[in-house]
């Protein structure tokens, strides 16, 4: 496969760009491959990235019903960071954002991250003393964060509005390397990788059940036909329950639907991402110009990616009496996203009850953030076995033995 550079371009330029191949393939599935990813989403395309990257194992198949990146990946708000408070999600998080750094060198694919900078806003005194606690564990975990005061929060953010009578701002945990990138390009650089190491991406190709024998994975069905597999990874975020129950087993998860919107593209005003999370929203500004904006999930079990009148009032009255400019604007678009939400808001990444069977799920809000640490993690353990020290702590049993790794409670927000 051909690599990108600006001598591509100017070749291409003069050639009415009619020698531009395709970014990855679509072949005809084999009979058995050594592995069988489900989910075309980030996740599921980091993981067979890094299985053949750092592992060598390259003979994979990624499975997605739809179009790839057509899940949650392509419907999320963007948002990277890693100011977590609990050590397991500080050291995945922090591992994804660190390789965010270099993913479009690696990649040859520009997937536009952009280091802004990210403000979570202490509008309470809980807020604050919260924050300051998690200052002090990002430090012990290596993970570069500091709580600036409401004057620094109105340098980097003009638009705000401090003295809001509800809820003032009394600072901000600030993540200078936190920002955004381009969703979609993240998928397609993972899967222009992986389709130029040999690996298959089968799209539009629902599985329909899992198949086993004495105990083992031994493939799937698909509507293309049974593929057979050494190795089954379940990737698939809102779908993993239906999923596991094609497996035989039962995951402590839920579905629920995530809804954000943008607004009409307006002239540069906020170069920052800002969370404000006592009255749950979050907000950034993309390069085309359009305010990003994202609240909390639905209050019910759903699987609608549309979207409701009701979040963008609840959540444009939660933001607009800290940026008084968003009540000018009209909506441009919006959708939803179905998220799996775990009893502790974080991840699963473990071995499952099927042998050679394992699981990537529960990301909940904040999947996205976490693409290149979780493909990273899920890899190992699909390829050894047994998790690595990102994913340890991640595992399915740890519900059954009470080990918690309670992010919601510990930040206050699911994000």
């Amino acid at each position: 496969m051909r690599r990108y550079s600006v001598f591509a371009i100017a070749r291409e330029a003069l050639r009415w760009h009619q020698g531009w191949e395709r970014a990855w393939a679509s072949p005809e599935p084999r009979a058995r491959y050594d592995a069988i990813i489900v989910g075309a989403g980030g996740h599921g395309l980091a993981t067979a990235y890094y299985l053949g990257k750092n592992h060598g194992i390259t003979n994979v198949a990624v499975i997605e019903k739809g179009w790839l990146g057509g899940g949650n990946t392509g419907r999320n708000t963007t948002i990277i960071r890693s100011n977590y408070l609990q050590d397991p999600s500080a050291a995945i998080y922090e591992k994804a954002r660190a390789l965010y750094e270099s993913l479009s060198q690696e990649l040859n694919y520009n997937v536009m991250f952009s280091p802004r900078g990210l403000l979570m806003l202490a509008q309470t005194h809980h807020e604050v003393r919260g924050y300051l606690r998690t200052v002090h564990a990002n430090a012990l975990q290596g993970v570069q964060t500091e709580f600036i005061g409401p004057d620094r929060v109105r340098q980097l953010v003009p638009i705000i509005r401090l003295d809001g009578p509800r809820y003032p701002v009394l600072g901000a945990l600030y993540q200078a390397r936190g920002g955004t990138a381009r969703h979609d390009a993240v998928a397609w650089g993972y899967a222009r990788a992986c389709s130029a190491m040999g690996m298959h991406i089968l799209q539009n190709c629902p599985v329909t059940g899992v198949r086993s024998e004495g105990g083992r994975v031994t493939g799937v069905d698909t509507a293309r036909g049974f593929i057979g597999c050494d190795k089954l990874g379940i990737v698939v975020a809102g779908h993993s329950g239906q999923l596991a129950e094609m497996a035989g087993f039962r995951l402590p998860v839920e579905a629920v639907a995530l809804q954000a919107l943008v607004s009409e593209p307006v002239k540069p005003c906020m170069d920052v991402v800002v969370m404000a999370n006592t009255v749950h929203g979050y907000m950034s500004q993309s390069d085309k110009g359009e305010m990003v904006i994202g609240g909390g999930t639905d209050g019910f079990n759903n699987f609608t990616q549309r979207g409701s009148h009701q979040h963008i009032e609840e959540t444009l009255r939660a933001l607009i009496e800290t940026f008084p400019m968003l009540s000018r604007l009209k909506m441009l678009r919006q959708w939803g996203g179905i998220v799996d939400m775990t009893g502790d808001r974080s991840p699963i990444i473990g071995k499952t009850p099927l042998g050679n069977c394992f699981i990537n799920c529960g990301w909940g809000t904040g999947g996205f953030k976490a693409i290149p640490g979780s493909g990273w993690a899920m890899a190992e353990l699909m390829a050894r076995g047994e998790p690595g020290p990102l994913a340890a702590a991640f595992s399915l049993d740890r519900f059954r033995e009470g080990r918690f790794i309670d992010e919601s409670v510990a930040a206050g927000v699911a994000h």
